[in-house]
């Protein structure tokens, strides 16, 4: 362990850091309370500090209580020195902190008695927080995962959910701007039943990562439903929505991706409704979504493989 004496008699100070040595920890030593202060706040990882009571500058009652009231990872274990006479001040050392004490003049069989319990108490608090860290490190990640697609890894409904709350917030608030792509692969019913579910689960992951691939740091993407996608486009105007879109779709077009059960055979495209909400506009949304999916209805009677804007989408 890594030990702080907080000791003013220069001899008393010396004999206590060569018994602590002795028994194998590390030493820092301070000449007051002040000093021992500083230490300790420069130094991250103290795990026991042992104080006299009383010090010039700063005594161990303050210092006790400053040590306590700093939040740190690693519990600090806190013992006193203390003369026989000063055992009507343990009760006060103890309720501002300490954990322990040690009476003067040195007893080393003591002193090694309180390390080990010192030793141990430290250990099952690092422990404690090594547990709590995996704990919140799960947590986060179950949060994550709750909240994304398994197959595409794209965010689900549930986190498309929470996003519109906080930019529906953000566009009521500062008077951001959005833009809305849905796309929908072409005839994937058709692919799905001549080529497989695994093969159609293939196509959806590759679809997904050209999405990801095109889109910027801003954007976010999420797996609608079945074989739709959406990508939301902040602050993004109408002729950069149409570019990303056009982006999009030739990107899907690129992979080639053979569909002999289309008539005739072709590749795999993918349609694309657009439309934005620009900022002046008195719309949801929930309503900017209806629209993309209306423009995505357009395209699909259309023809497929192509991308419309929705009516009256402006800016």
């Amino acid at each position: 362990m890594r030990v702080l004496i907080a000791e003013d008699d220069s001899i008393s100070r010396t004999i206590l850091q060569r018994a602590v040595e002795k028994f194998g920890h590390e030493c820092l030593v301070a000449a007051d309370g002040r000093e021992a202060w500083e230490m300790y706040q420069s130094c991250p990882e103290v795990d026991v500090v042992i104080s006299d009571w009383m010090m010039p500058r700063m005594d161990g009652l303050e210092l006790c209580a400053r040590v306590r009231g700093l939040e740190r990872e690693v519990y600090p274990f806190f013992l006193f020195l203390t003369a026989l006479g000063d055992r009507e001040h343990l009760l006060e050392g103890m309720e501002a902190g300490a954990d322990d004490y040690l009476t003067k003049p040195l007893d080393h069989d003591e002193l090694r008695m309180r390390l080990i319990a010192a030793s141990r108490v430290v250990g099952l608090h690092r422990s404690l927080m090594d547990k709590q860290k995996k704990l919140e490190e799960l947590n986060a990640e179950l949060f994550t995962q709750s909240r994304r697609d398994p197959l595409t890894r794209l965010g689900n409904r549930l986190r498309l959910q929470e996003d519109l709350e906080t930019f529906g917030a953000q566009a009521a608030r500062y008077g951001h701007g959005y833009s809305a792509l849905l796309c929908d692969v072409d005839h994937f019913k058709l692919y799905n039943d001549h080529y497989g579910h695994l093969a159609g689960d293939e196509i959806l992951q590759r679809v997904s990562n050209s999405i990801m691939r095109t889109s910027r740091t801003g954007d976010t993407a999420y797996r609608y439903g079945g074989e739709e996608f959406l990508v939301l486009l902040p602050e993004q105007s109408l002729e950069g929505s149409r570019i990303a879109a056009r982006r999009l779709h030739e990107a899907i077009e690129a992979l080639q991706i053979p569909h002999e059960a289309t008539d005739p055979p072709g590749i795999i495209t993918v349609s694309v409704g657009l439309s934005r909400l620009s900022p002046e506009e008195d719309k949801t949304l929930e309503s900017l979504l209806k629209e993309a999916d209306e423009a995505l209805y357009t395209a699909k009677q259309g023809g497929r493989n192509q991308v419309v804007v929705h009516e009256g989408t402006t800016g």
